[in-house]
């Protein structure tokens, strides 16, 4: 008998170590953290009719979505706007009752569509999704009603071709992060991050510009980093290394982005003639300052992620007419300095192409002369990369200019393929968004590269992207 039982107990002890071991292999489901909304229009006309595809999903902690996920979603609408619909598919397998004021929904496989339905009242719609216990996803929609498009020039404007291809890189963090000491290395060897970015194949700098960055509610108080002596300096270190150089101007002395395009404090209280006056002296202004010292750019944005305008209120989506005219005497301050430099204009549309024609058909109708399109791309809010293929692809044909992708940080390979294989010869190339320091880095937070960084020799050497000089 206790042969029988110390048998039996050794039996226990396998299976016990079997099972042990077995879900040791065994992965835990993903769990949930936040909700994701990725909204397929940011500008809706308020005529009760038009209506925005917004995508919901929930994420784990890595980013990754939870497919198998049936989470109930609640949401907020603040605005004149409804959800008129939701389904399980972008336009199919609708449910939901046609009058009834819909304020929740589940995931159905870890994915919801939803409809919203503009009013008529102009104006912002924040649009909010919860769900217990996980980060909320949140969005703001603009209302607008066009009216007749007012042509800022009867000058008829031929694009200008950018020459080579561009792999680039916004770096206007690097002053503050050396001023913090950090020091940068690749493979061991200490050196300048623009040199180890020039290691690598990139052969753009981009940089940011603040008007007044220093004030208290600067962009960066006391500082002033980002302000013109900072970036004149960037400049010259750009240039002395072989780059060529994107100057980005926010026209703002805080961040420029969809939710905030904030006045320059200098400007504020101006009436419109003045406050144009004041963008064109102040591009012309900057401009000469950086050809003096021989550090001209080679390509400028006349404002950052400006899709819901630029310099509010007067320049606001709302106010067409009045945002053509504000991107016009940017766009004029650059060519009085020198006629040869492309412009870009730079939306957040990776992959919104209702809205990204929306704005482009609105500048071209008002003869806004420009010469680059630029998308920002973030996969969280800007689709899926079939998105942004077939966007870059129609804004291309659709507008005869060259498309780029002005900003991204994710699926970098994926981002570049899809760059630099814009149809009809108009392929530009991309910039990543802060690589030394933000979001998916090149480099760690003590300054040395990854393997991440090793990408880009492939993909540099792969489109035959002309070397810094």
């Amino acid at each position: 008998m206790k042969i029988r039982a110390t048998y039996f107990l050794l039996l226990v002890l396998n299976f016990t170590c079997f099972f042990e071991h077995a879900g040791a292999q065994i992965a835990e489901p993903a769990k949930a953290t936040e909700v994701v909304i990725t909204p397929y229009k940011t500008t809706m006309l308020a005529d009760s009719k038009d209506e925005a595809q917004i995508k919901v999903v929930v994420i784990d902690k890595n980013g990754k979505e939870v497919p198998g996920s049936d989470q109930l979603i609640k949401f907020t609408i603040v605005g004149d706007a409804v959800i008129s619909k939701l389904s399980d598919q972008q336009q199919f397998n609708e449910f939901g009752l046609p009058d009834q004021i819909i304020t929740e929904g589940k995931l159905h496989n870890g994915i919801l569509w939803v409809t919203l339905k503009a009013g008529q009242k102009k104006g912002v719609v924040k649009f909010e999704a919860k769900a217990e216990g996980l980060y909320p996803g949140s969005t703001e929609i603009r209302l607008v009603q066009p009216s007749v498009a007012h042509k800022v020039t009867t000058l008829v404007y031929s694009p200008k071709k950018v020459p080579g291809k561009i792999l680039g890189a916004d770096i206007s963090f690097l002053p503050e992060l050396e001023a913090k000491g950090v020091k940068f290395s690749d493979k061991g060897v200490q050196k300048d991050a623009i040199q180890i970015l020039k290691d690598h194949g990139f052969n753009y700098i981009r940089l940011r510009i603040f008007n007044n960055p220093a004030r208290d509610s600067g962009y960066s108080p006391k500082a002033g980093f980002c302000d013109l002596e900072h970036t004149k300096q960037m400049a010259k270190r750009a240039k002395a290394a072989g780059f060529k150089l994107l100057l980005d101007f926010h026209y703002s002395d805080y961040w420029a982005d969809p939710q905030q395009q904030y006045k320059p404090a200098a400007w504020r209280g101006q009436d419109f003639n003045a406050l144009k006056h004041s963008v064109y002296t102040y591009t012309v202004d900057v401009l000469r300052q950086l050809k003096s010292q021989g550090t001209l750019p080679d390509m400028v944005q006349v404002g950052n992620e400006i899709n819901h305008g630029m310099i509010w209120p007067e320049g606001e989506i709302n106010n067409l007419d009045s945002l053509a005219e504000l991107v016009y005497m940017g766009v004029s301050g650059v060519k009085a300095v020198d006629s040869s430099i492309p412009v870009m204009l730079h939306v957040a549309l990776g992959g919104q192409n209702a809205e990204s024609r929306f704005f482009f058909d609105n500048m071209v109708s008002r003869n806004v002369p420009f010469d680059v399109i630029g998308l920002s791309y973030y996969p969280k809010w800007h689709g899926t990369t079939a998105d942004l293929k077939a966007n870059m692809a129609d804004m291309a044909t659709r507008y005869n200019r060259q498309v780029m992708v002005a900003e991204y940080t994710q699926l970098k390979t994926e981002v570049n393929d899809i760059a630099f294989n814009v149809p009809d010869n108009k392929a530009l190339g991309t910039f990543i968004w802060e690589p030394l320091n933000t979001w998916e880095q090149i480099f760690d937070k003590d300054g040395k590269s990854n393997a991440l960084i090793n990408l880009y020799d492939g993909i540099a050497q792969k489109y035959s992207i002309p070397p810094a000089k």
